[in-house]
């Protein structure tokens, strides 16, 4: 895929829509566990889902890379590959895009700045398509490698209207993809309340994921105004967690069209 504007126009068009969409998130680490990885990228190409996220808080370039292409090979490139990079090292032009992470929840320089310095040359000499996101990390319950590795104190869970006040500073900014998570693991997932409120007062694709581990909460988050949810661990855990959310998707995306 030339760098272009292709995926963000479709996540555009989606938003546009009303459509709903499902990403799976993928850890490189954890690529060693073969046959469960193997067998969750096949089924989750099997059953058209709409987008790889891969990335983590602790990966190395090789093995990024070589997840990317055996990502690729399993998946027959039929779904796009989005890198969610914890850092600037984990850049690859085996992927399709990467979310431009602005970590705009927090205060370290480093990730609202500082490692977009360090990959923007690179960045400039590639392929990739550049999707320039807020990333706004939410209280789910209990501390995340996220909240550990970025040094930064999460939205409280309760609390809407910081997380609309920090949104509508990086809308004001030019950031035209937000993105809510709860972290990895998370015990809850981001409230119903805060989606709704971001979603209306940003208008731009929202991204949410973090404790979406049952087709109850992927309803919830959707209904609220979600337009992409992220599942990582809940589909480790219960690999027909994809297929049923991935269902309900599609009946809900077709009803849009019915007159």
């Amino acid at each position: 895929m030339n760098k272009g504007s292709e995926l963000r126009d479709l996540l555009l068009q989606r938003k546009k829509e009303g459509s709903k969409s499902l990403a799976l998130l993928i850890d490189p680490e954890k690529m060693d566990q073969q046959t469960s990885f193997d067998e969750l990228i096949q089924s989750s190409s099997d059953f058209a889902i709409d987008f790889f996220f891969v990335g983590g808080s602790l990966v190395n370039r090789d093995k990024l890379t070589a997840c990317l292409q055996r990502i690729k090979r399993l998946a027959a490139g039929s779904v796009p590959i989005i890198l969610f990079p914890g850092s600037a090292m984990q850049l690859s032009e085996e992927a399709d895009g990467i979310l431009f992470l602005s970590l705009i929840s927090g205060r370290n320089p480093e990730l609202l700045i500082g490692q977009h310095v360090l990959a923007a040359p690179s960045l400039a000499k590639s392929a990739l398509e550049i999707i320039p996101t807020g990333y706004m990390l939410v209280n789910g319950g209990n501390a995340t490698s996220v909240e550990y590795i970025s040094q930064t104190i999460p939205i409280p869970h309760d609390k809407p209207d910081l997380a609309v006040a920090t949104a509508l500073a990086g809308k004001y900014l030019g950031l035209s993809v937000f993105y809510l998570d709860a972290g990895s693991g998370a015990e809850l997932p981001v409230s119903s309340e805060m989606i709704h409120a971001v979603n209306r007062h940003t208008g731009y694709p929202l991204i949410v994921g973090g404790g979406i581990n049952s087709l109850a909460r992927a309803k919830q988050a959707w209904k609220a105004g979600a337009d992409v949810l992220v599942i990582g661990n809940g589909a480790e855990k219960n690999p027909s967690l994809i297929a049923e959310v991935l269902h309900y998707a599609k009946c809900y995306n077709a009803s849009l069209n019915v007159n």
